[in-house]
C-alpha cells in the first residue's frame, strides 16, 4: 500500500524531506500507529540495506555540481552519497528504537491534521491523507 509522508522540524519553515510516496507491505484499511510504525522503518531499513557499501581505492574530494549544491543547502545537509559504515541496520533494534522513540516524545505524527498521541489508536488508511512526522528539538539550559 502506498502512503504520503512528509518529515519536518520545529523552527524550520520548509520540510527537511518534502511529500514521498512510501510502499508499506500492509493491504488493510485500517492500521494501528504502532504497526504503521513498524512498516515504515521496515522500508527504510530495506531501502538502506540496498544500498551499495562499495569502497573506493582512493579518497579523493568529492565535488557536487553549482545545481546539486543549492538543493543539498535547502534541506541543511550536505552530504555526498558515501556510505562508511559498512554494517547493515537491523530491523528489530531499528523498530525497537522508534517505537522507544515515540513513546519518549522525541517525534511526533499527524495523520491530516491531527496528532495521534496512542500507538493503539487506529487509522483509516482508505482517506489517503499525508502522514507527518515532526522531529522534535528540546532546549538545553541551565538553572544559573
Amino acid at each position: 500500500m502506498e502512503i504520503k509522508v512528509t518529515v519536518k522540524q520545529l523552527g524550520r519553515k520548509h520540510p527537511v524531506l518534502s511529500e514521498q510516496i512510501l510502499n508499506i507491505a500492509h493491504h488493510e484499511n485500517t492500521i494501528s500507529l504502532e504497526h504503521l510504525l513498524k512498516l515504515v522503518v521496515q522500508q527504510q531499513v530495506d531501502a538502506f540495506n540496498a544500498k551499495s557499501f562499495e569502497l573506493e581505492d582512493e579518497d579523493y574530494t568529492k565535488i557536487p555540481q553549482d545545481n546539486y549544491l543549492n538543493i543539498l543547502t535547502d534541506t541543511g545537509k550536505v552530504g555526498f552519497g558515501s556510505i562508511y559504515n559498512e554494517k547493515r541496520a537491523n530491523l528489530e533494534k531499528a523498530q525497537e528504537n522508534a517505537i522507544q522513540a515515540f513513546e519518549d516524545g522525541m517525534f511526533a505524527v499527524f495523520y491530516n491534521d491531527e496528532q495521534l498521541e496512542n500507538l493503539s489508536h487506529t487509522i483509516d488508511l482508505s482517506l489517503q491523507h499525508t502522514f507527518t512526522f515532526i522531529r522534535l528539538t528540546f532546549l538545553a539550559g541551565s538553572y544559573w
